[in-house]
């Protein structure tokens, strides 16, 4: 799952589409009127047709300028895997991979699928110092470039302001401030929290991994090996066993429930993605805050509502949370110039309209343009969110809540990147162990202690089985 909460709606076939100009621009060497003007493939994962249309129209300007013409490819998130070794095995790879996730850009370059040069080459080309430092970490291999960095999202700890307020609670940064909030918060009427605990959800492991992270908790150390059994984990388990148990709802909680029940009001807190900020807002007609005071006002809940981006737990040395930088890579044996210009378009001339497309889940890895350093994220807070009904985010949302946006980044982790364990991070999430362990505390009556056991042995077995 590409979020928290946003479902891809399923796809009968891939989405295509080539368009075609013939006029110079400016982005990449192709758009400099002087370099390769050979057509190129590009396969996105944002297939949902109103994201699909949109992206259409912006390649069709980079085409109006360059003249390269582009197929654009729409491969489903849980299909990517089987199109792609299709594809390798056909030799019939694209010239161009978008909204990858960390962990598939880290099987790309482990099965040596992605251009590393070409993609440093287009960071130079726009400036590495207006990309985001972490973003750029979490997207290297030491001095490999394995993609261009494009935006994030990342998950958060939502609150019900105005309850907290009445009750004289800090913001829940801490697992004791979340505890003390959810105990004191917590009735038969409103649950202090609500969070994942099914255990076929990609969601669910998602959750407890920005809950683990804020305790020090990782899937592997720095030498690959698997500690999801360390005593850090089994403080996270523990953790979130509490909560859940003593605190939220009955029955298993997936992605949709969890959202239901803070859109009812029956909750205090929640986690999800930003996906939500939308949504919660009233401006999408699918998800519609339900909650009694939304009625009269479907913004009530966006007004009454704060976020916490990084979480600290005891055991951890500092605060942290889950998210994710979704990238363009070029792949090997591409139409490397016009590829290039392709990533350096979308990143540039054509940024603004690619981060329209979602903006409550595509926040700027890139800042600004050398001379406009702040260009792009000052373009983001004017951009409208929502689907049915759009509005600029600070329409419903005040300045602390983007200002935990612009910082999230920085304090962003994501288990087993970093470590050169993308194989296994994706592995992981077609089997679930940790969602199993999940599961496990929070409605079976593991103890964090046999939770993590299990998650050791599980996560072990599928890392025996990789290359």
């Amino acid at each position: 799952m590409r979020s928290a909460g946003r479902r891809v709606a399923a796809v009968t076939g891939l989405a295509m589409l080539a368009v075609t100009a013939c006029s110079p621009g400016e982005s990449g060497d192709a758009a400099d009127g002087g370099g390769s003007t050979e057509p190129i493939v590009v396969w996105t994962a944002d297939t949902l047709p109103d994201r699909v249309a949109a992206t259409e129209a912006i390649i069709a300007a980079f085409t109006e300028e360059t003249g390269v013409e582009v197929e654009l490819v729409g491969v489903e998130e849980d299909q990517f895997s089987q199109v792609l070794s299709s594809a390798a095995a056909a030799g019939d790879l694209p010239d161009v991979m978008g909204s990858q996730s960390l962990a598939a850009i880290r099987t790309l370059a482990a099965n040596d699928l992605v251009d590393a040069a070409a993609n440093a080459a287009v960071v130079e080309s726009l400036g590495e110092d207006t990309f985001a430092e972490r973003a750029l970490e979490l997207t290297r291999d030491g001095d490999e470039q394995l993609s261009v960095p494009d935006t994030s999202w990342v998950q958060l700890l939502y609150y019900r302001s105005d309850l907290f307020d009445e009750a004289g609670l800090a913001p829940p940064a801490t697992y004791d401030d979340i505890l003390a909030a959810a105990e004191a918060l917590d009735s038969p009427e409103i649950a202090g929290f609500v969070g994942a605990t099914s255990p076929g959800d990609a969601f669910t492991q998602q959750t407890f991994e920005h809950v683990a992270l804020a305790n020090g908790c990782e899937l592997v150390d720095d030498a690959g090996e698997v500690t999801i059994g360390a005593d850090a984990c089994v403080g996270a388990f523990d953790f979130y066993g509490e909560l859940v148990s003593n605190y939220s709802v009955a029955g298993a909680q997936d992605v949709d429930t969890v959202r239901a029940s803070y859109f009812a009001g029956q909750a205090a807190m929640a986690i999800w993605s930003t996906f939500l900020l939308d949504e919660m807002a009233g401006l999408r007609n699918d998800a519609l805050p339900s909650c009694p005071e939304c009625q009269d006002d479907p913004a009530f809940l966006a007004t009454n509502t704060g976020v916490v981006a990084a979480l600290q737990g005891p055991d951890g040395s500092e605060p942290a949370q889950f998210g994710e930088v979704v990238s363009w890579t070029i792949a090997v044996e591409s139409a490397t110039e016009s590829a290039s210009a392709f990533v350096e378009y979308m990143m540039s001339d054509g940024y603004a309209d690619w981060m329209a497309i979602a903006p409550e889940g595509k926040y700027p890895v890139r800042a600004g343009t050398q001379d406009a350093p702040t260009e792009y994220v000052d373009a983001w807070q004017t951009l409208p969110i929502g689907v049915d009904t759009k509005a600029p985010v600070s329409d419903f949302y005040g300045p602390e809540v983007v200002e935990q946006l612009e910082g999230g980044l920085g304090a962003v982790s994501v288990w087993g990147i970093t470590q050169g364990q993308g194989d296994l991070v994706g592995a992981s999430l077609g089997e679930l162990p940790v969602a199993q362990a999940v599961s496990g505390v929070t409605t079976e009556g593991l103890s964090g202690q046999e939770a993590a056991a299990q998650a050791q042995d599980a996560v072990q077995s599928i890392a025996d089985t990789l290359p």
